[in-house]
Formats: C-alpha cells, sequence, structure tokens
C-alpha cells in the first residue's frame, strides 16, 4: 500500500506530466477544461448582467462595473470559450479519425495550449489594477482610444488578446499539417470524415481571420502607448477604420465557431440515424465556400455609419449569398434523419435542437442584409437575440452533442442519459426564455448595452423572463458539470465503440492508448469502421472514392506557408492603413517625399532581395551536401539581413534626431509601424537563419533535412517580397 507521502508525490508527478505533455489527447482535453472553466466564468458575469436588468432602474452593479462584465463576458466567450473547446475536440479527435499517432508538431501544440491561459491571466489580472476593460469586447474607437480609456484595463485585453492569438493561429496551422501531412495510407483527402474536413476549413478560417484583429490591436496599442493617432478622430485618425479591420476579423470569426458545430452535427446526425450523410460532398463543398466567402460579408454590421449606397448593395449582397452554403447543409442533415432509425439519445437530442436553433439565428441574419431593416434594429436587443441564438443556440447545443457523443472515447465512462435529458430541457427550456423573448424587446427599441432602463410598457415583464430563463440554464450547466464528476468515478464502462460510430476513433480503445492504435482497418471508403464491421455491406463495394496516391507533403513546408500567409494579410493591412491615411493632398508635417531618403534606401533594398538568392544558392548546396558552401551562403545571407537591419536604425536615428517620431503626425505614425514590424520580422528570421547555421556545424541539417531549411527559405522569401511592396507604396508612393 501507497503512503499518504508517496500518494503526494505519484500526485505530483502525475500533475507534472499533464504540464509537461506533449500527447494530444492530454493537450485536447487541458483545452476542454480550460473552456469549462471560463464557461463557468463567463456564466457568472452573464447572471451579473441578467440580475442587474432583471428590472427597470436596478442598482445592483454600478455603470462601470455593468461595461466591465460586459466587456469580459464577450471577450470570454469568444476567445476563451469557444475557441478553446473547439480546439480541444479538434485536438483529442481528428489525429484518430485520420488514422495518426498524434499531430503534426506535438511542441508546438503544447505551446499553443498554453498561450491561452497566459493570455487570459492577463487579460483578468486587469482587476488587480483597478480597472477591467469596459469598452466592449469590440472596444470601438475612439470609445477605447487613451482619451477615453485612461486606464490600463484595455492595454491588458490588448495584450491578453495578442497572445491568444498567437496561440491560436499556431494551434490552426498545427491541424492544417496534420491533416495534410499526417493522413494513414488508404486515407485521401475526399475520404476523411465531414469532421476532419470541415475542421481543416475551420483551421485556415482561422489563420486568415487572426490577422486583421491583430493587426487593429497593435495599432491601438501603438496609440495608447506612443502617442499615435489611427483611430483618434480629433487627431485625423480614423474611428471607421477600426470597425473595418475589427469586422474583417468578427465576422468571420462567426463561421470560426458555426463550422465546427456543423461538423460535430455532420458525424453525431449519421450515427444516430443509422445512414450514412446524405450529400457528403455537398457538405464539404459548401463548408470551403463559406471559407471563400467570408471576407465579403464584415461591413454588414456598418450599415449604420454612412458607407455609401454601392458598399452597402454589395455586402447586403454577399449577406444573403453566403446564406446558401450554409442551407444546403440544413437540408442534408434533414435529408439524413428522413428515413432514419433515429436513436433520441442525449447528443442526437442536442444536435436536432442545434438545427432549429441555428435556423432561427440564421433567418434573423439574413433580416440584418436587409439595409433599411438593419437601420432600424442594430443597435436594439434584436441584435443581441440574433447572435445568440447564433452562438449559443447553435454552437453550444452543438457542444453539448459532442460531449455526450465522444465523452466515453475520451475517458472510457459513459454519461448519464437520464441526468443528460435533464440537462437538455432546462437548456432548451432556459435558452428559449433568456434570448427568444430579447426579439420582442429590441422591436420595442430597447437599446442593447445599456445598464438600466425606464420602466417602459412590456420592458420589465420581458426582461424578467429572459433573466429567469439563464438561471435554467445555469442550473442545466451545472447538471452536466455534476454528469461529469460522477460519471468518471461510477459511469458504465463505455467500451471501444458503444455508439457502433463508423469513423476511425472508434477502432481503438476508449481511452486510447499513447500512440493512438495497435492496428488499422483497411480504409478504403468514408466509413472504415463500418466497413470491417460489416464486411457484406462494406461502402466500397457499392461507392467508389478517389483512391490516395500515398503523397503526403512536408510537414514543416506546410505550416511555413500557412503562417506566411496569416502574416501577409497582417501586412496587407498595415500598408492599407497607411494608404488610406496618405493619400490626400494636404498632410501637414513630414510626408514620404520630405522625410525619407529614397537613394539610400534602395541601396540597402538591393541588399536584402540579394539575400534571397544567396538563401537559394544556399539550399543548393545542402540539397547536394556540400556543408562548406551551404555554411558560407548562409553566412553571407545573415550578413546582407543584419546590414539591412542596419540601414534601417541608420534612417530611424536621422529620422529621429529631425524630430520625426511616432506621434508626429499619422504618415510617421504608419510608417514608423510598417517599417516596424517588418524589421522585426527580418530580425527573427536572422536569428532562425543563425540557428540553422549552428545546425549546419553541428552536422545536423544534411540533404536528408533538406525541407526544414526549405520551409525557413519561404519565410525568408515571403520578408524580402513584403519589402518590395513596403518600398514600393511608402518610398516611391506608388498610390500617390
Amino acid at each position: 500500500m501507497l503512503q499518504p507521502d508517496s500518494l503526494g508525490a505519484d500526485s505530483r508527478r502525475n500533475l507534472f506530466s499533464w504540464i509537461c505533455s506533449v500527447d494530444h489527447k492530454r493537450i485536447g482535453i487541458m483545452y476542454m477544461l480550460l473552456a469549462v472553466f471560463f464557461l463557468l466564468v463567463g456564466g457568472v458575469e452573464a447572471l451579473l448582467i441578467r440580475a442587474q436588468l432583471a428590472v427597470p432602474k436596478n442598482d445592483l452593479v454600478s455603470p462601470q462595473m455593468f461595461n466591465q462584465l460586459f466587456t469580459l463576458h464577450g471577450t470570454t466567450m469568444v476567445f476563451l470559450v469557444g475557441m478553446p473547446v473547439f480546439t480541444g475536440f479538434s485536438n483529442f479527435i481528428v489525429p484518430l479519425m485520420i488514422g495518426a499517432k498524434d499531430v503534426a508538431f506535438p511542441r508546438l501544440n503544447a505551446m499553443s495550449f498554453w498561450m491561452l491561459p497566459f493570455g487570459a491571466t492577463l487579460l483578468y489580472f486587469s482587476f488587480f489594477t483597478g480597472s477591467a476593460p469596459d469598452a466592449g469586447w469590440f472596444s470601438y474607437a475612439p470609445l477605447s482610444t487613451k482619451p477615453f480609456s485612461s486606464l490600463p484595463g484595455v492595454d491588458y485585453w490588448i495584450i491578453g488578446l495578442a497572445v491568444m492569438g498567437i496561440g491560436s493561429i499556431s494551434g490552426a496551422i498545427n491541424i492544417v499539417a496534420t491533416v495534410m501531412c499526417c493522413r494513414a495510407p488508404g486515407m485521401s483527402l475526399q475520404r476523411v470524415p465531414l469532421f476532419v474536413w470541415i475542421m481543416f476549413m475551420q483551421a485556415i478560417l482561422i489563420v486568415i481571420t487572426i490577422p486583421p484583429l491583430n493587426s487593429a490591436i497593435s495599432m491601438l496599442l501603438i496609440d495608447r502607448m506612443l502617442g499615435a493617432a489611427f483611430f483618434e478622430p480629433a487627431r485625423g485618425g480614423s474611428a471607421l477604420l477600426w470597425q473595418h479591420f475589427f469586422w474583417m476579423f468578427g465576422h468571420p470569426e462567426v463561421y470560426v465557431f458555426a463550422l465546427p458545430a456543423f461538423a460535430i452535427v455532420s458525424e453525431v446526425i449519421p450515427v444516430f440515424s443509422r445512414k450514412p450523410i446524405y450529400g457528403y460532398a455537398f457538405v464539404a463543398g459548401s463548408s470551403t465556400i463559406i471559407v471563400l466567402l467570408s471576407y465579403t460579408v464584415w461591413a454588414h454590421h456598418m450599415f449604420a455609419v454612412g458607407l455609401g449606397m454601392g458598399p452597402n448593395i454589395f455586402f447586403a449582397a454577399a449577406t444573403l449569398l453566403i446564406a446558401l452554403p450554409t442551407g444546403v447543409k440544413i437540408f442534408n442533415w434533414t435529408a439524413t434523419l428522413w428515413g432514419g432509425s433515429i436513436r433520441f439519445t442525449t447528443a442526437m437530442l442536442f444536435a436536432i435542437a442545434f438545427l432549429i436553433q441555428f435556423v432561427v439565428g440564421g433567418l434573423t441574419g439574413i433580416m440584418f442584409a436587409t439595409v433599411p431593416v438593419d437601420w432600424q434594429l442594430t443597435d436594439t436587443y434584436f441584435v443581441v437575440a440574433h447572435f445568440h441564438y447564433v452562438l449559443v443556440g447553435g454552437i453550444v447545443f452543438s457542444l453539448f452533442a459532442a460531449t455526450f457523443y465522444w465523452f466515453p472515447k475520451i475517458s472510457g465512462r459513459m454519461l448519464n442519459e437520464k441526468l443528460g435529458k435533464l440537462q437538455f430541457w432546462l437548456w432548451l427550456i432556459g435558452f428559449n426564455a433568456t434570448f427568444g423573448i430579447q426579439h420582442l424587446l429590441g422591436l420595442m427599441g430597447m437599446p442593447r448595452r445599456v445598464y438600466t432602463y425606464d420602466d417602459n410598457p412590456g420592458w420589465a415583464l420581458c426582461n424578467g423572463i429572459s433573466s429567469a430563463g439563464a438561471v435554467f440554464m445555469a442550473a442545466g450547466t451545472l447538471v452536466l458539470v455534476w454528469n461529469i464528476l460522477k460519471s468518471m468515478k461510477s459511469g458504465a464502462v463505455a467500451g471501444n465503440n458503444p455508439w457502433e460510430g463508423f469513423t476511425l476513433e472508434w477502432a481503438t480503445t476508449s481511452p486510447p492508448p499513447l500512440e493512438n492504435f495497435k492496428e488499422l482497418p483497411e480504409i478504403k471508403s468514408r466509413r472504415p469502421v463500418w466497413d470491417a464491421d460489416h464486411p457484406d455491406l462494406a461502402d466500397w463495394k457499392s461507392e467508389k472514392t478517389p483512391e490516395d496516391r500515398g503523397h503526403r507533403p512536408a510537414g514543416a513546408k506546410v505550416a511555413a506557408w500557412s503562417f506566411v500567409i496569416s502574416e501577409a494579410i497582417f501586412f496587407i493591412l498595415l500598408l492599407v492603413s497607411y494608404v488610406v491615411f496618405n493619400s490626400g493632398d494636404e498632410i501637414e508635417g513630414p510626408t514620404s517625399e520630405t522625410a525619407l531618403d529614397v537613394s539610400r534606401t534602395g541601396f540597402f533594398t538591393l541588399i536584402l532581395l540579394s539575400s534571397s538568392l544567396t538563401f537559394w544558392i544556399a539550399e543548393r548546396c545542402l540539397r547536394r551536401d556540400k556543408i562548406g558552401g551551404f555554411k558560407l551562403w548562409l553566412g553571407l545571407t545573415i550578413l546582407l539581413g543584419c546590414v539591412f537591419i542596419g540601414g534601417q536604425v541608420w534612417e530611424y536615428s536621422g529620422l529621429i534626431s529631425n524630430g520625426i517620431t511616432v506621434n508626429r503626425n499619422l504618415f510617421a505614425s504608419t510608417f514608423f509601424t510598417v517599417t516596424g514590424f517588418h524589421g522585426l520580422h527580418v530580425t527573427g528570421g536572422i536569428i532562425v537563419l543563425g540557428i540553422m547555421y549552428m545546425l549546419g556545424r553541428l552536422g545536423y541539417l544534411t540533404s536528408k533535412r533538406t525541407h526544414v531549411f526549405a520551409a525557413v527559405g519561404v519565410y525568408w522569401h515571403f520578408v524580402d517580397v513584403v519589402w518590395i511592396a513596403v518600398f514600393s507604396i511608402i518610398y516611391l508612393d506608388v498610390f500617390k
């Protein structure tokens, strides 16, 4: 028998093994636990908001505290609940579904996770400074600028989001590389389960969605910390630019949540209908179309700002258009249910509720594509009802379906179905009571983002019902927590495949071993476990899918290209801000024509571009195992990069000595921001090249590992291409 001291030591070792783990399953579970914790935190914030609004002219919390709760609730639910929980399921399930031993980059996976609690700590540490962020989760300028929010709460919000954004992009790149590079033999891209394909699309969307937010918060932080004026209209800045950049992130972010919900329901409904998904190609294709169209709809959040008839018509049409691929899925899921042998498990009940409530949210969203309707309702509680029907009625209900469906695989135990159905009804009643009634409040004219209201006819009754409904949802959440704790201790043993599922995660033990599989069934269709269990009715006998040709790209190169695409969007938006603020004829103070030495910078531009040539020669030497030549040309590449940075330091010194600093005017602000971030990227590249040089000297880099060096080359060449754009736009004034 273990003694108490040894029990404590074992417990500490077990905790340490989780903290240091790079196993995708453990990291996925930690993502989910983090999301559950912040679901409770965000839920308490929501309950306090609803308690304040339960009756007219309430003074339960102060206006300042209400704004802080309102800001943190939105931020928490988006960045610390929605994104982590889906990333957790993706981490755990995707490698199992494609027959992989782990994700493509286990250490990067661990880093991606730990960025989230670190960013969350920064966000909530703001309470200890005496002022949490209070400008709303969207932080509209100029409310979020220094003159209107002088306390450090917004600064913590910015830095916390930047840290979490790095983690989110890193995690998404890992999923992209995993799906592209780690599929088991026989698992062609046309055979992956819909969950894998849609999560692959979601990861791509994260890679291209977070950069606009990073651009916006970088500029806002420079405003607040260094005295620039990107978003201060009184000093020539543009509050409208913040809205453009934020909603270029904010509306595609809705699909970052919606796509995983689609992925979950696309697995749950077929299994509990005992049928293959109806129209696999339509579901997969429509998910891809959503990713492509997601960047065309952001400004329907801005119909009330006066964009003009042309932009309003374009974004209204785009908003209506993007509803089509979502509608296709609704018909696919309904057709899958039709004629199926349906089992009304808790997971299935939540999936069906998702269908109904997401349709309601989608229909009210289409209403907002109509500009006159949007003008009337955009600042009312009708909007609150709409996006909660999408984000809670749709997404959270799908998460509950996923929890009941995959909990047996994750834990080896079954959740209690009676408690599950109790939770379902509490949430169904509570959710519709809370947010359904808010449609009426919006139509009656109650504005959103207010901490109290007058006793207008019907407002008190509707708000009272809404607040009471929130209590039902809280009770349902507590039932789920109790169900999980009880089932972990004494739940029925699940077995390998309790639901008689179709996909590869059900071909291994529950929970899976360290390397996931002892052996894999033959993969000849989209439902390999069904094929193995029902050889006479195997899918591949009746429906042919494209064969797997066996080609898998290098993971390092896939990751590098994904990162480059993300950073390209970041720089494009910084350059857009430069063009916006420097395209007028009357600019007070220094301009590019009066402040910059084009000839000198042109010389250093040639130096930087030459480094791409020397890098290419170094790569060719490495491919031929000419290590001496490799080190020579790589060393020259590093030297050229350092000379370019030296030229930039020389230029900065001259500008600063002439009184041209980042806070001088909008030219100086945009110039230092764009070139400064590029300089940071060059410096980071030099550091990585230095590491490559040392690995070459130590004999680690050989012709067999050229793909690693080639991945670094993708980044280095990208830095040079970005500088061509920077030099053309800023120094040569090609848009002036």
